[in-house]
Protein backbone atom coordinates (compact mmCIF):
# COMPACT_ATOMS: atom_id res chain seq x y z
CA UNK A 1 0.00 0.00 0.00
CA UNK A 2 1.28 3.45 -0.90
CA UNK A 3 0.92 6.32 1.51
CA UNK A 4 -1.71 8.97 0.82
CA UNK A 5 -2.49 12.33 2.29
CA UNK A 6 -5.14 12.53 4.99
CA UNK A 7 -7.37 14.40 2.54
CA UNK A 8 -7.04 11.63 -0.04
CA UNK A 9 -7.70 9.01 2.63
CA UNK A 10 -10.88 10.84 3.60
CA UNK A 11 -12.14 11.01 0.02
CA UNK A 12 -11.34 7.36 -0.64
CA UNK A 13 -13.07 6.30 2.58
CA UNK A 14 -16.16 8.30 1.61
CA UNK A 15 -16.19 6.61 -1.80
CA UNK A 16 -15.81 3.18 -0.17
CA UNK A 17 -18.86 4.00 1.95
CA UNK A 18 -20.92 4.79 -1.14
CA UNK A 19 -21.12 8.56 -0.65
CA UNK A 20 -22.28 10.25 -3.83
CA UNK A 21 -23.11 13.79 -2.66
CA UNK A 22 -21.47 16.16 -0.17
CA UNK A 23 -23.02 19.47 0.87
CA UNK A 24 -20.50 22.10 1.89
CA UNK A 25 -18.74 25.41 1.79
CA UNK A 26 -14.94 25.75 1.42
CA UNK A 27 -12.54 27.61 3.67
CA UNK A 28 -8.86 27.67 4.51
CA UNK A 29 -8.94 24.79 6.99
CA UNK A 30 -10.47 22.34 4.49
CA UNK A 31 -8.75 23.34 1.25
CA UNK A 32 -6.68 20.10 1.15
CA UNK A 33 -9.93 18.11 1.23
CA UNK A 34 -11.50 20.25 -1.47
CA UNK A 35 -8.42 19.80 -3.61
CA UNK A 36 -8.57 16.02 -3.10
CA UNK A 37 -12.26 15.94 -4.11
CA UNK A 38 -11.50 18.12 -7.14
CA UNK A 39 -8.79 15.71 -8.28
CA UNK A 40 -10.85 12.60 -7.52
CA UNK A 41 -14.04 13.69 -9.33
CA UNK A 42 -15.85 10.72 -7.73
CA UNK A 43 -18.06 12.69 -5.35
CA UNK A 44 -20.51 15.42 -6.34
CA UNK A 45 -20.10 18.50 -4.20
CA UNK A 46 -23.05 20.88 -3.74
CA UNK A 47 -21.99 24.42 -2.93
CA UNK A 48 -24.52 25.94 -0.56
CA UNK A 49 -24.52 29.62 0.43
CA UNK A 50 -24.44 29.08 4.20
CA UNK A 51 -23.17 26.23 6.35
CA UNK A 52 -26.49 25.86 8.20
CA UNK A 53 -28.11 25.22 4.83
CA UNK A 54 -25.54 22.48 4.15
CA UNK A 55 -26.70 20.58 7.22
CA UNK A 56 -30.41 20.97 6.42
CA UNK A 57 -29.80 19.93 2.80
CA UNK A 58 -27.99 16.84 4.09
CA UNK A 59 -30.97 16.16 6.37
CA UNK A 60 -33.40 16.45 3.46
CA UNK A 61 -31.24 14.13 1.39
CA UNK A 62 -31.04 11.60 4.24
CA UNK A 63 -34.70 11.72 5.21
CA UNK A 64 -35.92 11.28 1.64
CA UNK A 65 -33.44 8.59 0.52
CA UNK A 66 -32.59 6.67 3.68
CA UNK A 67 -28.89 7.28 3.02
CA UNK A 68 -26.72 9.28 5.45
CA UNK A 69 -26.19 12.92 4.55
CA UNK A 70 -22.64 14.27 4.43
CA UNK A 71 -21.50 17.82 5.20
CA UNK A 72 -18.08 19.47 4.74
CA UNK A 73 -17.34 22.86 6.31
CA UNK A 74 -14.32 24.80 7.44
CA UNK A 75 -13.13 25.57 10.97
CA UNK A 76 -14.39 28.27 13.33
CA UNK A 77 -17.48 29.99 11.90
CA UNK A 78 -17.97 27.20 9.37
CA UNK A 79 -18.33 24.69 12.18
CA UNK A 80 -20.39 26.93 14.46
CA UNK A 81 -22.78 27.80 11.62
CA UNK A 82 -23.43 24.06 11.27
CA UNK A 83 -24.39 23.60 14.92
CA UNK A 84 -28.11 24.34 14.41
CA UNK A 85 -28.41 21.65 11.76
CA UNK A 86 -26.42 19.17 13.84
CA UNK A 87 -28.78 19.72 16.78
CA UNK A 88 -31.79 19.46 14.47
CA UNK A 89 -30.55 16.10 13.18
CA UNK A 90 -29.93 14.84 16.71
CA UNK A 91 -33.45 15.62 17.91
CA UNK A 92 -35.10 14.22 14.76
CA UNK A 93 -32.83 11.14 14.50
CA UNK A 94 -31.38 11.94 11.06
CA UNK A 95 -28.22 10.06 9.98
CA UNK A 96 -25.58 12.63 9.09
CA UNK A 97 -21.78 12.89 9.11
CA UNK A 98 -20.36 16.40 9.45
CA UNK A 99 -16.71 16.87 8.54
CA UNK A 100 -15.16 20.06 9.89
CA UNK A 101 -11.76 21.55 9.32
CA UNK A 102 -9.60 22.55 12.27
CA UNK A 103 -6.46 24.65 12.71
CA UNK A 104 -3.16 22.73 12.62
CA UNK A 105 -2.60 20.46 15.61
CA UNK A 106 0.21 22.61 17.02
CA UNK A 107 -2.07 25.67 17.08
CA UNK A 108 -5.03 24.06 18.87
CA UNK A 109 -5.66 25.97 22.08
CA UNK A 110 -3.78 29.12 21.02
CA UNK A 111 -6.83 31.06 19.80
CA UNK A 112 -5.49 30.78 16.26
CA UNK A 113 -7.31 32.36 13.33
CA UNK A 114 -10.70 30.68 12.84
CA UNK A 115 -10.15 28.29 15.73
CA UNK A 116 -13.12 26.99 17.70
CA UNK A 117 -13.42 24.04 20.06
CA UNK A 118 -15.64 22.11 17.66
CA UNK A 119 -15.52 18.90 19.66
CA UNK A 120 -16.50 20.74 22.84
CA UNK A 121 -19.20 22.77 21.12
CA UNK A 122 -20.82 19.73 19.47
CA UNK A 123 -20.37 17.26 22.34
CA UNK A 124 -23.94 17.66 23.54
CA UNK A 125 -25.65 18.14 20.17
CA UNK A 126 -24.16 15.21 18.26
CA UNK A 127 -24.46 11.49 18.67
CA UNK A 128 -20.66 11.23 18.76
CA UNK A 129 -17.69 13.31 17.69
CA UNK A 130 -14.00 12.94 16.94
CA UNK A 131 -10.87 15.08 16.81
CA UNK A 132 -8.49 13.15 14.54
CA UNK A 133 -4.81 13.92 15.21
CA UNK A 134 -3.24 11.01 13.33
CA UNK A 135 -3.79 10.49 9.58
CA UNK A 136 -3.30 6.75 10.09
CA UNK A 137 -6.56 6.67 12.10
CA UNK A 138 -8.57 8.76 9.69
CA UNK A 139 -9.92 5.99 7.47
CA UNK A 140 -11.00 3.87 10.43
CA UNK A 141 -12.64 6.87 12.11
CA UNK A 142 -14.64 7.75 8.98
CA UNK A 143 -16.00 4.21 8.66
CA UNK A 144 -16.81 4.09 12.36
CA UNK A 145 -18.54 7.48 12.17
CA UNK A 146 -20.88 6.24 9.44
CA UNK A 147 -21.59 3.11 11.45
CA UNK A 148 -22.58 5.14 14.52
CA UNK A 149 -24.60 7.66 12.48
CA UNK A 150 -26.72 4.99 10.82
CA UNK A 151 -27.02 2.17 13.38
CA UNK A 152 -29.41 2.13 16.32
CA UNK A 153 -31.19 5.44 16.68
CA UNK A 154 -29.72 7.45 13.77
CA UNK A 155 -28.09 10.80 14.40
CA UNK A 156 -25.30 13.22 13.50
CA UNK A 157 -21.62 12.42 13.98
CA UNK A 158 -18.90 15.10 13.75
CA UNK A 159 -15.33 14.50 12.54
CA UNK A 160 -12.97 17.41 13.25
CA UNK A 161 -9.77 17.20 11.18
CA UNK A 162 -6.80 19.59 11.73
CA UNK A 163 -5.28 20.95 8.54
CA UNK A 164 -1.90 19.33 9.10
CA UNK A 165 -3.60 15.92 9.41
CA UNK A 166 -5.19 16.50 6.01
CA UNK A 167 -1.73 17.08 4.52
CA UNK A 168 0.27 14.40 6.37
CA UNK A 169 0.50 10.95 4.79
CA UNK A 170 -0.39 7.47 5.95
CA UNK A 171 -1.58 4.16 4.56
CA UNK A 172 -5.25 3.40 4.07
CA UNK A 173 -6.96 0.05 3.78
CA UNK A 174 -10.72 -0.32 3.69
CA UNK A 175 -11.68 -1.84 7.04
CA UNK A 176 -13.99 -4.81 7.39
CA UNK A 177 -17.37 -4.69 9.11
CA UNK A 178 -17.35 -2.24 12.00
CA UNK A 179 -17.76 -3.80 15.43
CA UNK A 180 -17.60 -0.96 17.91
CA UNK A 181 -16.33 -1.94 21.36
CA UNK A 182 -19.18 -0.32 23.26
CA UNK A 183 -21.84 0.83 20.78
CA UNK A 184 -23.93 -2.24 20.04
CA UNK A 185 -27.60 -1.29 19.73
CA UNK A 186 -30.11 -4.03 20.42
CA UNK A 187 -31.90 -4.67 17.14
CA UNK A 188 -33.94 -7.80 17.89
CA UNK A 189 -36.51 -7.86 20.67
CA UNK A 190 -36.87 -10.39 23.43
CA UNK A 191 -39.46 -12.80 22.01
CA UNK A 192 -41.24 -13.24 25.32
CA UNK A 193 -41.86 -9.48 25.38
CA UNK A 194 -43.29 -9.56 21.86
CA UNK A 195 -45.59 -12.36 22.99
CA UNK A 196 -46.73 -10.15 25.89
CA UNK A 197 -47.42 -7.35 23.40
CA UNK A 198 -49.51 -9.67 21.23
CA UNK A 199 -51.47 -10.89 24.26
CA UNK A 200 -52.15 -7.29 25.33
CA UNK A 201 -53.36 -6.34 21.84
CA UNK A 202 -55.62 -9.40 21.69
CA UNK A 203 -57.18 -8.54 25.05
CA UNK A 204 -57.56 -4.78 24.55
CA UNK A 205 -60.98 -3.26 23.97
CA UNK A 206 -59.75 0.25 23.14
CA UNK A 207 -56.23 -0.08 21.63
CA UNK A 208 -54.34 2.62 19.78
CA UNK A 209 -51.08 2.44 17.82
CA UNK A 210 -49.05 5.59 18.51
CA UNK A 211 -46.36 5.78 15.82
CA UNK A 212 -43.36 8.04 15.28
CA UNK A 213 -40.38 8.78 13.09
CA UNK A 214 -38.71 5.55 14.17
CA UNK A 215 -41.05 3.65 11.83
CA UNK A 216 -39.72 5.66 8.89
CA UNK A 217 -36.10 5.38 10.03
CA UNK A 218 -36.47 1.61 10.18
CA UNK A 219 -37.13 1.47 6.43
CA UNK A 220 -40.03 0.86 4.02
CA UNK A 221 -40.66 -2.65 5.36
CA UNK A 222 -41.54 -1.23 8.79
CA UNK A 223 -44.30 0.91 7.28
CA UNK A 224 -45.75 -2.13 5.49
CA UNK A 225 -45.64 -4.15 8.71
CA UNK A 226 -47.38 -1.33 10.59
CA UNK A 227 -50.19 -1.44 8.06
CA UNK A 228 -50.44 -5.20 8.45
CA UNK A 229 -50.51 -5.01 12.25
CA UNK A 230 -53.27 -2.40 12.10
CA UNK A 231 -55.24 -4.57 9.66
CA UNK A 232 -55.13 -7.77 11.68
CA UNK A 233 -55.73 -6.14 15.07
CA UNK A 234 -58.23 -3.48 14.01
CA UNK A 235 -56.41 -0.90 16.14
CA UNK A 236 -56.64 2.74 15.00
CA UNK A 237 -53.39 4.51 14.18
CA UNK A 238 -52.14 7.97 15.07
CA UNK A 239 -48.75 9.56 14.56
CA UNK A 240 -46.36 12.22 15.70
CA UNK A 241 -45.36 15.04 13.38
CA UNK A 242 -42.24 13.11 12.35
CA UNK A 243 -44.13 9.88 11.67
CA UNK A 244 -46.54 11.17 9.03
CA UNK A 245 -46.59 8.92 5.97
CA UNK A 246 -45.74 5.69 7.77
CA UNK A 247 -49.47 4.88 7.67
CA UNK A 248 -51.64 6.01 4.73
CA UNK A 249 -53.83 9.02 5.44
CA UNK A 250 -56.59 7.54 3.26
CA UNK A 251 -56.97 4.45 5.46
CA UNK A 252 -60.18 4.33 7.56
CA UNK A 253 -58.11 3.40 10.63
CA UNK A 254 -56.05 6.59 10.38
CA UNK A 255 -56.87 9.14 13.09
CA UNK A 256 -54.52 11.88 11.95
CA UNK A 257 -51.69 13.47 13.86
CA UNK A 258 -51.98 13.76 17.62
CA UNK A 259 -50.66 16.30 20.12
CA UNK A 260 -50.75 20.07 20.40
CA UNK A 261 -52.15 20.63 16.89
CA UNK A 262 -53.42 17.10 16.37
CA UNK A 263 -56.94 16.05 15.56
CA UNK A 264 -59.73 15.83 18.10
CA UNK A 265 -60.27 12.15 17.34
CA UNK A 266 -56.59 11.26 17.76
CA UNK A 267 -56.23 13.08 21.06
CA UNK A 268 -59.52 11.80 22.47
CA UNK A 269 -58.73 8.24 21.43
CA UNK A 270 -55.35 8.53 23.11
CA UNK A 271 -57.02 9.86 26.25
CA UNK A 272 -59.67 7.14 26.38
CA UNK A 273 -57.61 4.13 25.20
CA UNK A 274 -57.07 1.12 27.43
CA UNK A 275 -53.86 0.15 25.58
CA UNK A 276 -51.32 2.51 24.02
CA UNK A 277 -48.64 0.89 21.86
CA UNK A 278 -45.89 3.43 21.14
CA UNK A 279 -43.88 2.40 18.08
CA UNK A 280 -40.73 4.38 17.33
CA UNK A 281 -41.99 7.45 19.17
CA UNK A 282 -40.71 9.08 22.33
CA UNK A 283 -43.63 10.63 24.27
CA UNK A 284 -42.53 14.17 23.42
CA UNK A 285 -44.10 17.02 25.40
CA UNK A 286 -45.90 18.28 22.26
CA UNK A 287 -47.65 14.91 22.13
CA UNK A 288 -48.40 14.21 25.78
CA UNK A 289 -49.62 17.60 26.98
CA UNK A 290 -50.03 17.59 30.75
CA UNK A 291 -48.28 14.43 31.87
CA UNK A 292 -50.50 13.61 34.82
CA UNK A 293 -53.54 13.66 32.51
CA UNK A 294 -51.96 11.76 29.61
CA UNK A 295 -53.96 8.63 28.72
CA UNK A 296 -54.69 8.04 32.42
CA UNK A 297 -56.50 4.69 32.18
CA UNK A 298 -54.34 2.84 29.69
CA UNK A 299 -51.63 0.25 29.85
CA UNK A 300 -48.64 1.41 27.85
CA UNK A 301 -46.11 -0.42 25.69
CA UNK A 302 -43.04 1.35 24.33
CA UNK A 303 -41.06 -0.14 21.44
CA UNK A 304 -37.89 1.84 20.72
CA UNK A 305 -34.28 1.18 19.81
CA UNK A 306 -33.05 3.99 22.07
CA UNK A 307 -32.99 2.68 25.62
CA UNK A 308 -32.60 6.20 27.02
CA UNK A 309 -35.98 7.23 25.56
CA UNK A 310 -37.89 4.59 27.49
CA UNK A 311 -39.47 5.70 30.80
CA UNK A 312 -37.91 9.13 30.34
CA UNK A 313 -41.17 11.08 30.10
CA UNK A 314 -43.94 8.52 30.61
CA UNK A 315 -43.72 5.35 32.69
CA UNK A 316 -44.74 2.31 30.67
CA UNK A 317 -45.96 -1.18 31.57
CA UNK A 318 -43.88 -2.98 28.95
CA UNK A 319 -40.62 -1.69 27.48
CA UNK A 320 -39.30 -3.40 24.35
CA UNK A 321 -35.82 -2.33 23.27
CA UNK A 322 -35.47 -3.14 19.58
CA UNK A 323 -35.57 -1.83 16.07
CA UNK A 324 -39.26 -1.17 15.57
CA UNK A 325 -39.28 -2.87 12.17
CA UNK A 326 -37.99 -6.13 13.64
CA UNK A 327 -40.44 -5.87 16.53
CA UNK A 328 -43.36 -5.34 14.14
CA UNK A 329 -42.25 -8.31 12.05
CA UNK A 330 -42.18 -10.55 15.11
CA UNK A 331 -45.53 -9.25 16.40
CA UNK A 332 -47.28 -9.90 13.07
CA UNK A 333 -45.72 -13.35 12.83
CA UNK A 334 -46.71 -14.37 16.36
CA UNK A 335 -50.25 -12.98 15.98
CA UNK A 336 -50.78 -14.99 12.79
CA UNK A 337 -49.16 -18.16 14.16
CA UNK A 338 -51.61 -18.10 17.07
CA UNK A 339 -54.48 -17.56 14.65
CA UNK A 340 -55.92 -14.77 16.74
CA UNK A 341 -59.29 -13.61 15.43
CA UNK A 342 -59.60 -9.94 14.67
CA UNK A 343 -60.78 -8.32 17.93
CA UNK A 344 -64.28 -6.89 18.07
CA UNK A 345 -63.66 -3.15 18.31
CA UNK A 346 -67.16 -2.13 17.24
CA UNK A 347 -67.86 -0.02 20.30
CA UNK A 348 -64.41 1.59 20.13
CA UNK A 349 -64.91 2.45 16.47
CA UNK A 350 -68.35 3.89 17.26
CA UNK A 351 -66.82 6.25 19.80
CA UNK A 352 -64.09 7.26 17.37
CA UNK A 353 -66.71 7.95 14.71
CA UNK A 354 -68.42 10.30 17.15
CA UNK A 355 -65.19 12.22 17.68
CA UNK A 356 -64.59 12.36 13.93
CA UNK A 357 -68.06 13.83 13.46
CA UNK A 358 -66.92 16.96 15.30
CA UNK A 359 -65.05 17.91 12.12
CA UNK A 360 -62.14 19.42 13.99
CA UNK A 361 -60.26 20.41 10.82
CA UNK A 362 -63.14 22.39 9.35
CA UNK A 363 -62.59 26.11 8.96
CA UNK A 364 -64.59 29.18 7.94
CA UNK A 365 -64.06 30.79 4.56
CA UNK A 366 -63.22 34.48 4.41
CA UNK A 367 -64.99 35.80 1.35
CA UNK A 368 -62.52 36.47 -1.45
CA UNK A 369 -59.57 36.09 0.92
CA UNK A 370 -57.68 32.79 0.93
CA UNK A 371 -57.79 30.78 4.13
CA UNK A 372 -54.42 29.04 4.60
CA UNK A 373 -56.13 25.70 5.12
CA UNK A 374 -57.88 26.13 1.78
CA UNK A 375 -54.52 26.84 0.11
CA UNK A 376 -52.99 23.64 1.54
CA UNK A 377 -55.97 21.56 0.47
CA UNK A 378 -55.85 23.04 -3.03
CA UNK A 379 -52.14 22.22 -3.24
CA UNK A 380 -52.83 18.67 -2.04
CA UNK A 381 -55.65 18.13 -4.53
CA UNK A 382 -53.47 19.34 -7.40
CA UNK A 383 -50.45 17.18 -6.52
CA UNK A 384 -51.67 14.02 -4.76
CA UNK A 385 -51.50 11.91 -7.91
CA UNK A 386 -47.76 12.65 -8.11
CA UNK A 387 -47.16 11.96 -4.39
CA UNK A 388 -44.72 14.86 -3.97
CA UNK A 389 -42.01 15.22 -1.37
CA UNK A 390 -43.11 18.02 0.96
CA UNK A 391 -40.70 19.99 3.10
CA UNK A 392 -41.69 22.80 5.42
CA UNK A 393 -40.26 25.67 7.33
CA UNK A 394 -41.54 26.06 10.92
CA UNK A 395 -44.68 27.80 12.14
CA UNK A 396 -48.39 27.81 11.43
CA UNK A 397 -47.88 26.77 7.82
CA UNK A 398 -46.03 23.65 9.07
CA UNK A 399 -48.96 22.61 11.25
CA UNK A 400 -51.54 23.37 8.55
CA UNK A 401 -49.54 21.22 6.13
CA UNK A 402 -49.41 18.38 8.67
CA UNK A 403 -53.17 18.64 9.21
CA UNK A 404 -54.44 19.10 5.66
CA UNK A 405 -51.91 17.41 3.37
CA UNK A 406 -52.44 13.65 3.26
CA UNK A 407 -49.38 11.39 3.06
CA UNK A 408 -49.69 7.84 1.77
CA UNK A 409 -46.04 6.75 1.90
CA UNK A 410 -43.01 7.29 4.13
CA UNK A 411 -40.11 9.61 3.25
CA UNK A 412 -42.45 12.14 1.61
CA UNK A 413 -42.72 14.49 4.62
CA UNK A 414 -39.58 16.36 5.69
CA UNK A 415 -39.88 18.82 8.54
CA UNK A 416 -38.04 20.04 11.62
CA UNK A 417 -39.85 18.47 14.57
CA UNK A 418 -37.77 18.38 17.73
CA UNK A 419 -35.85 21.63 17.32
CA UNK A 420 -38.43 23.55 15.28
CA UNK A 421 -35.84 25.22 13.06
CA UNK A 422 -37.01 28.11 10.91
CA UNK A 423 -35.12 28.06 7.62
CA UNK A 424 -35.12 24.27 7.36
CA UNK A 425 -37.48 23.82 4.43
CA UNK A 426 -35.69 25.31 1.41
CA UNK A 427 -32.30 23.63 1.91
CA UNK A 428 -34.06 20.38 2.87
CA UNK A 429 -35.98 20.58 -0.41
CA UNK A 430 -32.71 21.05 -2.27
CA UNK A 431 -31.26 17.97 -0.60
CA UNK A 432 -34.39 15.94 -1.31
CA UNK A 433 -34.42 17.02 -4.97
CA UNK A 434 -30.80 15.97 -5.38
CA UNK A 435 -31.57 12.58 -3.84
CA UNK A 436 -34.75 12.18 -5.90
CA UNK A 437 -34.12 13.91 -9.25
CA UNK A 438 -37.42 12.88 -10.83
CA UNK A 439 -39.65 13.78 -7.87
CA UNK A 440 -41.86 16.81 -7.38
CA UNK A 441 -40.42 18.59 -4.33
CA UNK A 442 -42.36 21.44 -2.70
CA UNK A 443 -41.34 23.57 0.26
CA UNK A 444 -44.43 24.83 2.09
CA UNK A 445 -43.16 28.01 3.73
CA UNK A 446 -44.09 31.10 5.67
CA UNK A 447 -42.96 34.57 4.69
CA UNK A 448 -40.86 34.83 7.88
CA UNK A 449 -39.24 31.37 7.87
CA UNK A 450 -38.32 31.41 4.19
CA UNK A 451 -36.10 34.42 4.77
CA UNK A 452 -33.91 32.50 7.22
CA UNK A 453 -32.13 30.70 4.36
CA UNK A 454 -33.43 32.61 1.34
CA UNK A 455 -29.92 32.72 -0.12
CA UNK A 456 -30.29 29.06 -1.09
CA UNK A 457 -32.40 30.13 -4.05
CA UNK A 458 -29.01 30.55 -5.72
CA UNK A 459 -28.05 26.94 -4.93
CA UNK A 460 -31.15 25.61 -6.66
CA UNK A 461 -30.47 27.85 -9.65
CA UNK A 462 -26.82 26.76 -9.92
CA UNK A 463 -27.67 23.06 -9.96
CA UNK A 464 -30.84 23.45 -12.05
CA UNK A 465 -33.08 21.96 -9.39
CA UNK A 466 -36.82 22.36 -10.11
CA UNK A 467 -37.76 22.97 -6.46
CA UNK A 468 -41.09 24.69 -5.81
CA UNK A 469 -41.69 27.06 -2.88
CA UNK A 470 -45.27 27.70 -1.81
CA UNK A 471 -45.35 30.61 0.66
CA UNK A 472 -48.40 31.12 2.89
CA UNK A 473 -47.89 34.85 3.33
CA UNK A 474 -49.92 36.32 6.20
CA UNK A 475 -47.37 39.04 7.00
CA UNK A 476 -46.95 37.71 10.55
CA UNK A 477 -44.75 35.26 12.37
CA UNK A 478 -48.03 33.44 12.65
CA UNK A 479 -47.41 30.99 15.45
CA UNK A 480 -45.81 33.69 17.59
CA UNK A 481 -48.78 35.99 16.91
CA UNK A 482 -51.24 33.21 17.74
CA UNK A 483 -49.59 32.59 21.11
CA UNK A 484 -49.53 36.32 21.79
CA UNK A 485 -53.24 36.46 21.05
CA UNK A 486 -54.12 33.53 23.28
CA UNK A 487 -51.71 34.20 26.14
CA UNK A 488 -50.63 37.84 26.03
CA UNK A 489 -53.93 39.64 25.36
CA UNK A 490 -53.09 40.24 21.69
CA UNK A 491 -49.97 42.28 22.40
CA UNK A 492 -48.21 41.50 19.13
CA UNK A 493 -44.68 42.31 20.24
CA UNK A 494 -42.36 42.11 17.21
CA UNK A 495 -44.40 39.41 15.43
CA UNK A 496 -45.46 41.48 12.42
CA UNK A 497 -43.24 40.88 9.38
CA UNK A 498 -42.56 44.46 8.34
CA UNK A 499 -40.60 45.45 5.20
CA UNK A 500 -41.24 42.20 3.35
CA UNK A 501 -39.59 41.78 -0.03
CA UNK A 502 -41.50 41.31 -3.24
CA UNK A 503 -41.05 37.54 -3.39
CA UNK A 504 -41.94 37.36 -7.07
CA UNK A 505 -39.23 39.86 -8.02
CA UNK A 506 -36.80 38.30 -5.56
CA UNK A 507 -37.31 34.89 -7.13
CA UNK A 508 -36.85 36.35 -10.59
CA UNK A 509 -33.62 38.00 -9.46
CA UNK A 510 -32.29 34.54 -8.59
CA UNK A 511 -33.49 33.06 -11.88
CA UNK A 512 -36.70 31.51 -10.54
CA UNK A 513 -40.22 31.91 -11.88
CA UNK A 514 -42.34 34.01 -9.53
CA UNK A 515 -46.13 33.72 -9.14
CA UNK A 516 -48.42 35.91 -7.04
CA UNK A 517 -51.77 34.56 -5.79
CA UNK A 518 -53.91 37.18 -4.04
CA UNK A 519 -57.52 35.99 -4.33
CA UNK A 520 -59.32 32.72 -3.83
CA UNK A 521 -60.38 32.45 -7.46
CA UNK A 522 -56.69 32.57 -8.49
CA UNK A 523 -55.65 29.63 -6.32
CA UNK A 524 -56.13 26.70 -8.68
CA UNK A 525 -54.69 28.46 -11.73
CA UNK A 526 -51.71 29.73 -9.73
CA UNK A 527 -50.89 26.24 -8.44
CA UNK A 528 -51.30 24.81 -11.95
CA UNK A 529 -48.86 27.41 -13.32
CA UNK A 530 -46.37 26.44 -10.62
CA UNK A 531 -46.63 22.75 -11.51
CA UNK A 532 -46.46 23.32 -15.25
CA UNK A 533 -43.11 25.13 -15.05
CA UNK A 534 -40.18 22.72 -15.34
CA UNK A 535 -37.76 24.90 -13.36
CA UNK A 536 -37.74 26.35 -9.83
CA UNK A 537 -40.83 28.37 -8.87
CA UNK A 538 -41.62 30.59 -5.89
CA UNK A 539 -45.30 31.27 -5.18
CA UNK A 540 -46.36 34.16 -2.97
CA UNK A 541 -49.82 33.09 -1.79
CA UNK A 542 -51.43 35.90 0.23
CA UNK A 543 -53.62 34.32 2.90
CA UNK A 544 -55.91 35.65 5.65
CA UNK A 545 -53.65 37.53 8.04
CA UNK A 546 -55.17 36.60 11.39
CA UNK A 547 -56.07 32.95 10.80
CA UNK A 548 -55.19 30.72 13.74
CA UNK A 549 -54.12 27.09 13.67
CA UNK A 550 -56.70 24.89 15.36
CA UNK A 551 -57.26 22.40 16.91
CA UNK A 552 -54.84 23.39 19.64
CA UNK A 553 -54.03 22.15 23.11
CA UNK A 554 -52.87 25.13 25.19
CA UNK A 555 -49.48 24.73 26.83
CA UNK A 556 -49.74 22.69 30.01
CA UNK A 557 -53.27 21.48 29.27
CA UNK A 558 -54.62 17.97 28.81
CA UNK A 559 -55.81 16.29 25.61
CA UNK A 560 -59.40 16.88 26.70
CA UNK A 561 -58.82 20.66 26.84
CA UNK A 562 -58.55 21.28 23.11
CA UNK A 563 -59.49 24.57 21.48
CA UNK A 564 -61.56 23.47 18.51
CA UNK A 565 -62.98 26.59 16.88
CA UNK A 566 -62.35 30.29 16.56
CA UNK A 567 -63.50 33.14 14.38
CA UNK A 568 -60.41 32.98 12.19
CA UNK A 569 -61.28 35.99 10.06
CA UNK A 570 -61.22 38.48 12.92
CA UNK A 571 -58.73 36.53 14.94
CA UNK A 572 -60.88 36.46 18.11
CA UNK A 573 -61.93 33.29 19.86
CA UNK A 574 -65.53 32.34 20.41
CA UNK A 575 -66.88 31.88 23.95
CA UNK A 576 -66.41 28.12 23.95
CA UNK A 577 -62.76 28.44 22.93
CA UNK A 578 -62.15 31.13 25.54
CA UNK A 579 -63.58 28.86 28.20
CA UNK A 580 -61.18 26.10 27.20
CA UNK A 581 -58.18 28.41 27.49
Amino acid sequence: MTEKSGADILVEALCDLGVEVVFGYPGGAVLPIYDAMFRSKRIRHILVRHEQAATHAAEGYARSTGKPGVVLVTSGPGATNAVTGITDALLDSIPMVVITGQVPTALIGTDAFQEADTVGITRHCSKHNYLVKDPARLGEVVHEAFHIATQGRPGPVVIDIPKDVQVATARYQKPGPIRHKTYRPQVKADQSQIEQLVDMLAAAERPILYTGGGIINSGPAASQLLRELARITGAPVTSTLMGLGAFPASDPQWLGMLGMHGTYEANMAMNQADLVVALGSRFDDRVTGRLDAFSPNSRKVHVDIDRSSVNKNVRVDLAIIADVGHALEDAVRIWKSRQHPKPDTTEWQRRIAGWRAVGCLSFPEAGDAIMPQRAIRALYDATKARQPIITTEVGQHQMWAAQHFGFEKPNKWLTSGGLGTMGYGLPAAIGAQLGNPGALVIDIAGEASIQMNIQELATATQYRLPVKIFILNNEYMGMVRQWQELTYESRYAESYSDSLPDFVKLGEAYGWKGILIEHRDQLEDGIAAMLDHDGPVIVDCRVAKLANCFPMIPSGAAHTDMILQANEVSGTMDDEAKALV
